[in-house]
């Protein structure tokens, strides 16, 4: 959805869901902007049982202006009802009725959507999808800094201070935003009332401890998703602890935060796999979140995440490629198809010794630019740094322009100045000739965590379905491949092999 389809309607309310958090109130203030800009006139309002009485809220919808009014008993039936940051239906969501719906949100999808919505569930703020959407009407937020301020607020406090997110449009916009920084530090030092800091207490004081794993389940009373971080974060100053998940348990939601210290477990993973089909979790390494919808567990919470916590530690096996050498016997041999890929000589974009950040979907790459240094850009989309030689003696040059369409598009930014540059304006095709190196592959019939002989402080997870790989000319240089592009990168060699 385009928001320049709902310009054609006149009598509008945007309405955020009950007890409105930050996220809530930024996305309804730029689309109330956004129209108002427009001709339009609409009303912003939330519902429910209670006004907000949380004192940074109170403070953000004061000091930035925020045209939103508390309507318990609205009873008007407009044109078009927006919902933002929530989906009409859902518990958190008092009816309004009116003659036509639209959605904008990033949770995942639990009702029949309209015609009209935009959800993008992987991203990390309503704020976010809001941003970009107002991008692509030509609309810069920065033009009035109290938006800008409220959707940079609205993503800090639905990433839990920015440590949950996992998309890097999220992180486009907060490079991107010019805020008001003092305000931030005004509305995040009003985060917890003297009632939270009491639940913080009492939650510290009442945990689990699971020896065999070395983690810890905390339960709290219903507060602000930014306490359970602060609570996760105290308790992993524990010596005995490696993995905290803070939680707690509403009629709306059960939101919870993970903390790891441990490299053999990555926040976000877990966190992932806690709420996989019930919810959505994500984050990064070492701190992650994640919320789990109510109507889709039978157990109860506490059952449900900690019986999701031991599948995870379970089914692992954990490889160290430096330390190991596979029995490749029942391995099939595999030659590399022919592939165009992408190419760019980082010097095309930035000076030798340029110190720059590079951003792509599965995460940023900080690196200074050397003269031999090179991006891949793999058939997906990902990016690859690459030496001028391994480049020379895997790939031949074409000269021609390298063409592709990908969900997030990367870019590279220089850490010096804060100047973005788009990468695929300075691609190149090469191609990888077919029979160029030579693999032993296996399909996996479990999961794995591979810390390869270059790295062993992250590890690559593979599943059923992916390929477990062994160079033939280096048995430590071990790695996994998606099944879903084995196919397309690799052929057989091998004849009358039998897979396990």
């Amino acid at each position: 959805m385009r928001l320049s389809e709902i310009l054609k309607y006149n009598d509008i309310v945007i309405q955020c869901h009950d007890n409105p958090d930050a996220d809530a109130l930024a996305s309804g203030f730029v689309l109330h902007t956004f129209l108002t800009a427009h001709g339009k006139s609409p009303e912003f309002i939330y519902r429910g049982i209670n006004p907000i009485q949380k004192s940074n809220l109170v403070i953000m919808v004061d000091e930035l202006g925020i045209p939103v009014s508390y309507e318990p008993d609205y009873d008007r039936r407009p044109d078009l009802l927006i919902t933002v940051d929530c989906q009409i239906g859902q518990r958190n969501v008092t009816f309004t009725d009116s003659k036509l719906v639209a959605v904008i949100d990033h949770h995942q999808v639990t009702v029949e959507l309209p015609r009209l919505s935009e959800v993008r569930s992987n991203i990390g703020s309503c704020a976010t999808v809001m941003w970009d959407l107002m991008r692509e009407e030509g609309f810069d937020v920065n033009e009035n800094k109290n938006l800008a301020t409220a959707l940079y607020y609205g993503l800090y406090c639905d990433t839990n201070k920015f440590s949950e997110m996992s998309h890097p449009l999220d992180r486009d916009m907060i490079d991107n935003l010019t805020i008001n920084k003092s305000l931030i530090t005004k509305m995040s030092n009003s985060n917890i009332s003297l009632e939270e800091l009491k639940i913080t207490g009492k939650a510290i004081l009442d945990f689990e401890y699971h020896e065999d794993y070395r983690y810890l389940v905390i339960k709290t009373e219903p507060c602000d998703p930014n306490i359970l971080g602060v609570i996760s974060d105290f308790a992993m100053e524990t010596a005995e602890v490696d993995v905290c998940i803070a939680y707690y348990a509403s009629p709306d939601e059960i939101k919870f935060s993970v903390r790891s210290c441990s490299k053999e477990v990555h926040a976000n993973e877990l966190a992932e796999f806690i709420a996989r089909g019930i919810g959505g979790g994500g984050g990064h390494l070492l701190k992650a979140g994640g919320t789990i919808r109510p109507e889709m567990i039978t157990a109860s919470p506490i059952e449900v995440i900690e019986g999701r916590i031991t599948e995870y530690y379970q089914q692992y096996q954990v490889i160290y490629a430096k330390d190991t050498i596979l029995d490749t016997s029942d391995f099939g041999m595999y030659t590399k198809k022919e592939q165009k890929l992408g190419v760019i000589k980082l010097t095309d974009v930035f000076p030798v010794t340029t110190p720059v950040e590079i951003r792509t979907l599965e995460g940023d790459i900080n690196v200074n630019i050397a003269d031999d240094m090179y991006l891949m850009i793999g058939i997906e989309g990902e990016i690859y740094p690459i030496t001028a030689e391994k480049l020379a003696n895997s790939y031949q040059a074409t000269g021609f322009d390298f063409q592709g369409h990908f969900e997030y598009e990367p870019s590279i930014r220089n850490l010096a100045t804060d100047e973005i540059k788009r990468v695929m304006p300075y691609a190149k095709t090469v191609i990888s000739p077919s029979g160029s190196s030579r693999i032993y592959a296996k399909v996996l019939d479990h999961n794995v965590k591979l810390f390869t002989a270059w790295d062993d402080d992250k590890y690559y997870s593979g599943g059923p379905g992916d390929y477990i790989a062994v160079r033939e000319d280096d048995p430590h240089d071990i790695y996994v491949i998606s099944g879903r592009l084995f196919d397309d990168l690799y052929r057989s060699t091998s004849k009358g092999i039998t897979f396990l």
